[in-house]
């Protein structure tokens, strides 16, 4: 009824805001489309009405259109600085500027005007900062500078924004208590495929049998929640979280504890899917491609049955291509060769298992695994790409070293990731034109959006302590 009864367009796309950063977005889909097509064609389709928004609209409604996948041109904001008065500190210009500084970080490649945008909204923000009170726009302000919403997972994101919204002076009361029940509800139901993991973890006796690899069942499922925490996604939680933790012990493999000649006769074993052929292998790898083994098949066995697509060949492939990549940089290491940085990211953002997760992805949405999926799988190579880069380049900064500097590194690494999400951003732009494309397009960048979560203070996946507090906020400790 809220929604329905939405007039003033701004107050309109403010509580759009507010439903997604709470986490409750996922309720209303529909009447929120609805609202976006009608602002859209009010506001912002055509040149002549874009003169006649204020800045604090024309950002909020680029930002969230744009997420939307609606086609919104950055000239929209052309004039920007004639309706910016940098010497004014009202909460309202303050809001008009972060929405500036948010709307930004959804540009694409050579999307001069918004580069300007950004920083000039962010001048504005630090120059600010330190003269606003202990206030849900101060909160709002350091929360931003820290990382943009646009990067921020959103399981993560719901959890503090609860914290914030209660402080809102315009806070409304039914959002406030509907946030926090559904945050607990959504938050029972992790626990319970949590437990599943961790009884299949238990019965693989990985951890025992392969103790050299990393135990992370808790960290491996994290990944999972933070990628979609949808309650109707619950097999598709428990199925990569699955996934998840044989990556981590598979990756332990290569790095740490096989020979050469062992990584190269167990990558032959898996590119040929054959289970006669483990004979050949030592026993732990015996162990190791027997459980990965019967649990792929597993997985493509229950798609066909719930769907009638027979999957195996994609999965086979995927882990082919990732064990590969895996050796390929065991050999540089065995060798003692250094490749160039093209070399080393075009095998990285295979290695990073990002491909290999997506795959398994691109056929557990809600959708189903459907012929639309098969027929999209080569228009979302981009994005995968992308997503993957980031994930590679967010866990290097938190876990290498280089020759570099540490400060000409990490600012190399960055620019990086910046300029990698402007491409992912348009490749969004490009996709999102279905509900299967939204769902998929959507894990994607979570899996991005994760990754810089995970590795922010250092190597979070192998030292869940850096993390311990928020893995006990987003399973074990409820609102």
């Amino acid at each position: 009824m809220m929604i329905h009864e939405m007039g003033n367009p701004l107050s309109t796309l403010e509580l759009v805001d507010d439903l997604q950063r709470l986490g409750i977005s996922y309720h209303f889909e529909n009447e929120i489309r609805n609202l976006l097509e009608v602002i859209y064609n009010t506001y912002y389709k055509t040149y002549d009405k874009w003169n006649k928004i204020d800045l604090n609209l024309k950002a909020l409604g680029f930002r969230l259109l744009r997420q939307h996948g609606y086609q919104v041109p950055q000239e929209i904001f052309h004039n920007f600085k004639d309706k910016t008065r940098l010497e004014s500190h009202s909460d309202e210009d303050t809001m008009a500027m972060l929405n500036l500084y948010e709307a930004s970080y959804l540009s694409f490649e050579d999307e001069s005007i918004l580069g300007n945008a950004r920083e000039l909204a962010t001048k504005y923000l630090k120059e600010n900062q330190e003269k606003m009170d202990e206030s849900a726009i101060s909160s709002l302000v350091s929360h931003a500078l820290e990382l943009p919403l646009h990067q921020r997972v959103p399981r993560v994101e719901a959890k503090w924004f609860i914290k914030v919204y209660e402080k809102k002076s315009d806070m409304n009361h039914t959002l406030l208590e509907l946030a926090k029940l559904d945050f607990n509800m959504v938050q029972a139901i992790h626990v319970q495929d949590l437990k599943h993991t961790s009884r299949w973890w238990m019965n693989t006796r990985w951890d025992k049998k392969l103790s050299f690899g990393r135990d992370r069942v808790v960290m491996n499922f994290l990944w999972t929640i933070g990628t979609s925490y949808l309650p109707h996604y619950s097999n598709g939680r428990r199925t990569l979280a699955k996934l998840n933790c044989m990556i981590t012990t598979i990756d332990d493999v290569y790095d740490v504890y096989g020979t050469l000649t062992e990584l190269e006769q167990f990558t032959q074993v898996i590119d040929r899917w054959d289970i006669n052929a483990i004979e050949e292998l030592p026993d732990y790898m015996k162990i190791c491609f027997i459980g990965f083994y019967n649990t792929i098949n597993e997985i493509s066995y229950n798609i066909l049955a719930d769907t009638g697509i027979f999957i195996l060949p994609y999965l086979k492939n995927a882990w082919a291509d990732l064990c590969k990549a895996y050796l390929v940089e065991a050999r540089w290491y065995y060798n003692g060769y250094a490749p160039t940085l093209q070399e080393y990211l075009d095998n990285a953002a295979v290695s990073i298992s990002g491909p290999a997760v997506l795959i398994h992805a691109m056929f557990l949405t809600s959708v189903g695994a459907t012929q639309e999926i098969l027929q999209c799988m080569e228009r979302f190579e981009k994005i995968v790409h992308y997503s993957s880069l980031i994930l590679r380049l967010a866990d290097d900064l938190g876990t290498s070293t280089t020759g570099a500097t540490e400060e000409e590194a990490r600012r190399y690494i960055k620019e990086l990731i910046h300029d990698t999400w402007k491409e992912l951003n348009k490749e969004r732009a490009t996709c999102a034109n279905s509900q299967f494309s939204r769902e998929f397009i959507e894990y994607a960048t979570n899996l991005a959006r994760m990754a810089q979560f995970v590795y922010a203070e250092g190597d979070g996946h192998g030292r869940p302590d850096l993390i311990k507090f928020d893995v006990s906020s987003l399973l074990f400790n409820p609102i």
